[in-house]
């Protein structure tokens, strides 16, 4: 019995001496890293595509960096990610329409040129074109002009 008492005491004794001595961290003074950062914070861009829900064109936006106004169109091409296919959202620009380039006229006029005939987009492919590509020019009703292997379009404004 008397060895029990013994163990029990030096169990004591050692989980005592463990507590006292931590996880082995010792204090230190606090530690200087330099000041603080200065400056503007750059601000979170968002590109505005129009997509296709319950057959009209909407307006999604989506966080980014500042994007060429082809490569924004080219997303156009590439569809909905997965939230937004979740959330009903399609797009009828086919794949094949990229790549894309865009030309500025006088006037507030756009030139939209794609890889595929104009002629054979749908209704709302060119409205999700002509609506995208307007939304880059928001100070003016900008007007749209969709052409691809020789076929023209427009010019449309958007119709939202």
């Amino acid at each position: 019995m008397r060895a029990g008492i013994v163990r029990g005491v030096l169990a004591a004794g050692l989980v005592s001496i463990a507590a006292l001595t931590g996880c082995g961290v010792q204090p230190s003074d606090a530690i200087s890293v330099g000041d603080p950062p200065r400056g503007r914070v750059a601000p979170t861009m968002k590109m505005t595509l129009y997509l296709v829900k319950n057959g009209r064109v909407s307006a999604v936006t989506r966080p980014g960096h500042r994007a060429s106004p082809a490569d924004l169109l080219a997303l156009l091409a590439a569809g909905p990610s997965t939230a937004e296919r979740a959330a009903g959202l399609s797009s009828d620009v086919p794949a094949e329409a990229a790549p894309f380039s865009v030309a500025a006229e006088p006037a507030g006029r756009f030139v939209v040129t794609l890889s595929t005939p104009a002629g054979e987009l749908s209704t709302l492919a060119v409205a999700q074109i002509v609506c995208t590509a307007a939304a880059m020019v928001p100070e003016s009703p900008a007007r749209i002009t969709v052409v691809g292997a020789g076929q023209s379009v427009g010019p449309h404004g958007c119709p939202e």
